[in-house]
């Protein structure tokens, strides 16, 4: 991250870290190709029906880096009457999907290069697209799952009886988070500006750090991790970005005190879901709850400490700067119940970085 932040932090970010319009439309041509062949070619021979395709990750959720040509869809279908289906058939569908897309490749509509899978039951199929109507080539991870949130409007709440079933389904914390892609998408997306920038800001410094460190937290974890900082720092749509992205180091570096959970899609009224935070919210630390999905923990089985040591080089570095070269303070965080001792019986709290 060189000096570039020290003079401005916003000129860094807007030259070197946002895409620019040329991105954009390459990727979206992209994604118009895959869609497209998913509704209209993929199952036309079968019973299984694509009900919607979704677009998910960093694209989706305005926070992609430049010179990331890559794109998350996730398909959902018909044949997956519940998450138990999705565990169970995914890799057959994928299969069919990759082979519908070889059929392709051999009618020259387009070509595609296959990653290969480590795992014997893939949650994902993974592949690179080329076309004549693209300047350059596109990465895809496409993940088909059981629609589960049916057609959400848009600021309501799933239904209770979704994470009822998601709790009663699950085996691994997350495997079913490709459901409620939406829900990760719009946590994201309906954020400031700044905000947004702030979180490449960070995902930039973490792809700096990730190679030389190995089996780091999920990048999603610091995206969580940074949009808490600002809720609970300055929480304006005009921050300091030094003063935002040294906050986020600090709680990174004090990530054994960390316990966040959102209430935006799912709470504790039901019994159900009211055991199941509970136990969540009272394993080892860090806990990151996944606003969209509360059986997956982003802080749990990770090299954090890995990570603190980074972030504690990074802060009294340039980045944690401010124009005339002075040197930030994290913001003091509120600290905050995550639930209320009517709620959960005892009040849970998250860190203070002061």
């Amino acid at each position: 991250m060189g000096t570039g932040l020290q003079c401005n932090h916003g000129i860094f970010i807007s030259k070197f870290l946002q895409p620019n319009r040329e991105f954009l439309g390459q990727v979206s041509r992209a994604v118009d190709i895959i869609c497209s062949f998913m509704k209209e070619n993929c199952f036309r021979n079968s019973s299984t029906k694509v009900l919607k395709v979704v677009k998910g990750g960093s694209s989706a959720k305005g926070t992609a880096l430049r010179g990331r040509s890559d794109a998350d869809l996730v398909v959902f279908l018909s044949c997956f009457c519940g998450f138990a289906d999705q565990g169970t058939n995914r890799a057959e569908i994928i299969a069919e999907i990759r082979a519908q897309l070889e059929a392709c490749r051999r009618e020259k509509q387009f070509d595609v290069k296959f990653e290969i899978s480590k795992w014997e039951n893939p949650r994902v199929l993974s592949f690179t697209l080329t076309s004549k109507t693209l300047d350059h080539s596109v990465d895809f991870d496409v993940l088909p799952a059981f629609n589960a949130l049916g057609q959400l409007s848009s600021g309501t709440k799933p239904d209770t009886q979704v994470y009822i079933d998601l709790i009663n389904s699950y085996n691994n914390g997350g495997e079913f988070s490709s459901c409620f892609t939406e829900l990760q998408r719009d946590f994201v997306i309906s954020r400031p500006t700044k905000l947004k920038s702030l979180i490449r800001l960070v995902k930039h410094w973490y792809k700096q750090v990730k190679p030389r460190r190995g089996a780091l937290p999920p990048q999603y974890a610091l995206e969580l991790l940074t949009i808490y900082a600002w809720e609970q720092g300055d929480g304006t749509p005009q921050f300091n970005m030094a003063e935002g992205f040294r906050t986020v180091l600090e709680l990174v570096q004090n990530y054994k005190n960390l316990c966040i959970h959102w209430k935006v899609n799912y709470n504790p009224e039901n019994e159900i879901i009211k055991n199941f935070l509970t136990q969540q919210l009272r394993k080892p630390r860090p806990i990151i709850l996944d606003p969209a999905d509360p059986t997956g923990n982003l802080g749990h089985g990770t090299r954090w400490d890995l990570l603190a040591k980074e972030a504690a080089s990074y802060a009294n570095s340039v980045c944690c700067a401010n124009k005339s070269g002075d040197f930030v303070q994290p913001w003091a965080l509120k600290v905050r119940e995550i639930f209320s001792s009517s709620e959960l019986g005892e009040g849970l709290e998250s860190p203070e970085v002061t």
